[in-house]
């Protein structure tokens, strides 16, 4: 079948993607003075949030639809932990989105929290590859 391998791929675009996000982009703006980092963060995350939200879902959909389609269990722990993210960012990243995407101008705690929410983006790439993970061994046993 299709589906996991599709999963698989949607898994592994969104790991990339989240990784590229800690080891390149984070760090350049990172490099900006606050008034730039602000401005750069405030760009680039509503659309980080479109492709990594975008592909945590469907990646994670499509391991829950292996387990119907295909009878195979172990997709479905690769889709819930896909799934994973949301609530994930919900909860634990977005007060800190709330608040960068708030600033109208860059203060004392710009820098701060931008570093704190490179830190926290570090649990989705943990989840994705975990993710990611189980897709693969599916797809080596099968």
């Amino acid at each position: 079948m299709i589906i996991t391998p599709l999963a698989l791929t949607t898994a592994a675009a969104f790991t990339g993607a989240a990784a590229y996000v800690s080891w390149s982009e984070q760090p350049a703006r990172l490099a900006l003075d606050d008034a730039a980092l602000l401005k750069e963060w405030q760009i680039s995350y509503p659309k980080g949030v479109v492709m990594q939200g975008g592909l945590a879902l469907i990646s994670g959909l499509l391991g829950l639809a292996a387990f119907v389609v295909e009878d195979q269990w172990l997709p479905v722990v690769g889709g819930v932990l896909m799934l994973a993210n949301w609530p994930y960012t919900l909860l634990v990243i977005n007060p800190i989105n709330k608040r960068l995407t708030a600033m109208t101008n860059a203060d004392g705690n710009t820098r701060r929290l931008i570093k704190l929410w490179g830190r926290l983006h570090l649990g989705r790439i943990l989840l994705g590859f975990l993710g990611l993970c189980a897709y693969l061994i599916t797809e080596m046993a099968s």
